[in-house]
């Protein structure tokens, strides 16, 4: 059994998963970083606030502290507009170029030779007359 686990642990996508997790983990603070001392402080000296993050409102003496909120939907829009311009759509294209060479010569669909009905390619007997084609 513990030599199931190690073979498990030492597989190639159980580590990049993991590197993942403790880059993005460190990219997610790096924006937080940048969200809450650059750009909200940006963004609150043109509404005339110093500080996103002590924005509240209240309703019977409960304080809803939407500021913070605000300073986590910034963050997470920066995270997935750099993911998705910098990891998604390089790799789809990527994907897109390498399957434009691979193109299928057979056909996927053929003729019932019995109904003349179309049936997929891979079908050893006709869906319709249940016939056995070759």
């Amino acid at each position: 059994m513990l030599k199931d686990f190690k073979k498990f642990i030492l597989r190639g996508n159980v580590v990049d998963l993991a590197v993942a997790v403790v880059v993005g983990g460190a990219f997610g603070a790096i924006v937080t970083a940048f969200v809450r001392d650059l750009i909200t402080p940006l963004l609150a000296a043109v509404g005339g606030q110093h500080d996103f993050s002590g924005l509240y409102f209240t309703i019977n003496n409960s304080r809803f502290m939407y500021g913070d909120l605000l300073n986590a939907i910034i963050s997470f829009l920066l995270i997935a507009s750099v993911i998705f311009f910098f990891v998604v759509q390089p790799i789809n294209k990527l994907v897109t170029r390498a399957n434009r060479n691979k193109s299928s010569d057979e056909p996927s669909e053929k003729k019932c030779n019995f109904c003349l009905s179309t049936i997929p390619a891979a079908a050893s007997k006709c869906r319709y007359c249940t016939s056995t084609v070759k």
